[in-house]
């Protein structure tokens, strides 16, 4: 079993995104531990990049202040190294294709790798063309994971089931991320259409922003993804992360019950 793919040992996995450099980039290296500490199994961290299409309005807020902090992919890779020698909780890195392609993919998945990064995740990168770089994370321990969406065909399933590392991405929604007052009517049956194919473990994102809709979540899935929740409430926060604590503390709760 893969680095990513042992969070899943004990489902559900509780997984955080955070924007790197959001609030800041101080708060960054505050936030990972905490959240670790708070119960969450994977932190997702998130490279900004101008272009963040699959990400709605507080994700792209937390991106564009992110930049203007100066988070650069080299300060990111530089931060993980940092980060993994303060927690045991797995790191995956969220961003986009260009952004590594213009870093040099491989040097990219070399440093990533001896940062102690276990997994990529990269929206907009399909699996029929993302071979090159699986096989260059593959190098360096590094897990590709790829997104299946509720409009995603049989065909496609079947060749994210073939080409996925560490877990599967199913995105909950047709659309963008951002906590949402409800999720789809649908999501169960969606869940288990993946679930007749694939082998990976399945977590869900995108629109999860309560301990109720995680537990929802997690009756199906093997893992939950929440971001833009958490975001929003450490741009309200004091130093402290007091808050993001116990939010993540409380969808660990709603999950534990649910422990399979």
């Amino acid at each position: 079993m893969s680095g990513l793919g042992s969070v899943f040992a004990h489902p559900p996995a509780l997984i955080a995104y955070l924007t790197v450099g959001y609030p800041s980039i101080a708060a960054t290296r505050k936030l990972v531990p905490l959240l670790a500490a708070a119960g969450c199994d994977m932190i997702e961290l998130g490279i900004p990049f101008s272009d963040p299409l699959a990400d709605g309005a507080t994700i792209q807020k937390a991106t564009h202040q992110a930049l203007l902090n100066g988070v650069t992919p080299p300060l990111c890779l530089d931060l993980a190294a940092e980060l993994r020698q303060h927690t045991a909780v797995p790191l995956a890195f969220m961003t986009y294709f260009n952004l590594l392609l213009n870093y040099g993919l491989a040097e990219f998945c070399a440093r990533a790798g001896a940062a102690g990064v276990g997994g990529l995740i990269i929206p907009d990168l399909p699996p029929d063309e993302g071979e090159e770089l699986r096989a260059l994370a593959r190098a360096h321990g590094v897990d590709l994971v790829y997104f299946l969406a509720p409009t995603s065909t049989d065909q496609r399933i079947r060749l994210v089931a073939d080409r996925a590392q560490g877990f599967i991405y199913l995105v909950s929604l047709t659309g963008v991320t951002g906590a949402r007052d409800s999720l789809p009517a649908d999501l169960e049956d969606f869940v288990a259409r993946v679930r007749r194919v694939a082998r990976q473990p399945l977590a869900v994102g995108f629109g999860i922003g309560t301990p109720e809709q995680a537990a929802r979540v997690a009756r199906v899935a093997d893992g939950v993804i929440v971001g833009s929740r958490l975001l929003q409430i450490a741009e309200q926060d004091d130093d402290s992360f007091s808050q993001v604590a116990a939010f993540a503390r409380g969808l660990k709760s709603a999950l534990a019950s649910l422990e399979r």
